[in-house]
């Protein structure tokens, strides 16, 4: 059997390489052309941020699962791939912590203004402006999942008031932890970091619009490690170029990499990451081998320990 492997930053040699190759599969890494040519001759797919389309999956009759090495799926469409039998099994949990604390330095960028110190310090300059302490400042987290549970967790060790929104919301931690459950509109209008870790789906396609930047306090901060459809970028650069938010810290955005013409580029009080949240040698060890073992456990005819699918 077949495994093609489009993840980025998994090659030839590597854990997963050998791990799929002890097992008696063929591995093949993703080189230039059509994905749904690369995927033809595939029963088993280890993938990154490709998009599987109804398209590219109709075009792999032997495929059987996908291991996505993260916690998202947005760019697999499930329904098709339930339809046609492939289960598709991300790896959640293995990058709470790298996302957690990639969080927390966007924060402490904002907070402290070090983009700009840095910027001018490099230029020649030696300013000295006032930055502010997380300490006696409101967080409010916009999905308590696995994620938002970590950042919740060191929030609350360095002095902030958490406030947490998420409809289906873990009232025993909230509870344990102190986090305060509150309507999104009281979150929006309290917190002093708006934090973003929930799923994009059409139900959260810009969660946050225009009004709800327009809820939120002019001196707060958007930070979205998420995924950039949940925020309306166009209604966020009105609000930085109206002066109506503190500032926004993105790892995503709605179009990646972000265009060279997109106007979020243009403001100083604007940290954008190239989707690196998850980014640490550690997280991507445990992603690597759980999505293996994924495709592994389902090509020998076993139930993979997490699929989104199971039916």
């Amino acid at each position: 059997m077949r495994v093609l492997v489009t993840t980025a930053w998994l090659h030839p040699g590597d854990d997963v390489d050998r791990l799929l190759k002890e097992e008696g599969f063929e591995v093949v890494h993703k080189r230039a052309g059509r994905l749904a040519d690369l995927v033809r001759d595939a029963d088993g797919v280890v993938a990154g941020t490709d998009a599987f389309t109804a398209e590219v999956l109709a075009a792999a009759p032997r495929l059987k699962v996908i291991g996505r090495t993260g916690a998202g799926y947005d760019n697999i469409d499930t329904e098709a791939a339930t339809e046609r039998g492939i289960a598709v099994c991300p790896t959640p949990g293995v990058n709470r912590r790298a996302v957690a604390e990639h969080t927390l330095a966007l924060m402490l960028n904002c907070a402290r203004l070090l983009p700009q110190n840095i910027r001018s310090v490099r230029d020649g300059g030696w300013e000295q402006p006032s930055g502010r302490e997380l300490a006696g400042s409101t967080l409010g987290i916009v999905g308590l999942g696995a994620i938002g549970k970590s950042v919740a967790e060191l929030g609350t060790l360095l002095g902030m008031e958490v406030l947490a929104y998420d409809p289906e919301l873990d009232h025993d931690f909230a509870a344990r932890t102190g986090v305060r459950a509150v309507p999104l509109d009281e979150l929006l209008r309290r917190a002093d970091f708006v934090s973003l870790h929930i799923f994009l789906d059409d139900t959260t396609r810009h969660l946050i619009d225009a009004a709800a930047l327009a809820r939120m306090k002019p001196t707060a901060y958007l930070i979205n490690t998420a995924r950039g459809g949940v925020v309306d970028e166009e209604a966020l650069a009105d609000a930085l170029e109206r002066g109506e938010l503190g500032g926004a810290a993105l790892d995503v955005v709605e179009v990646e990499p972000l265009p060279a013409a997109s106007r979020l580029r243009a403001h100083d009080n604007v940290i954008v990451t190239a989707h690196v949240g998850a980014a640490t040698a550690e997280s991507r060890a445990r992603s690597g081998r759980m999505a293996a073992q994924a495709v592994i456990d389902v090509l020998n005819g076993r139930a993979p320990a997490f699929t989104v699918n199971p039916r």
